[in-house]
């Protein structure tokens, strides 16, 4: 298997910057709240 580094690397990248942006802006809570929504297989506690 060959990791495509023109590829992984940029990426990596933009994901990092954008990671530390949204935490700086403190929008990083809502991105996982919006991830936390998406989920398709929700825990359900029940009593």
């Amino acid at each position: 298997m060959t990791i495509h580094w023109q590829i992984l690397l940029p990426r990596l990248l933009v994901w990092l910057a954008l990671e530390l942006l949204l935490g700086f802006l403190k929008l990083d809570e809502l991105a996982d709240y919006s991830e936390f929504l998406d989920e398709h297989n929700p825990i359900v506690l029940t009593a």
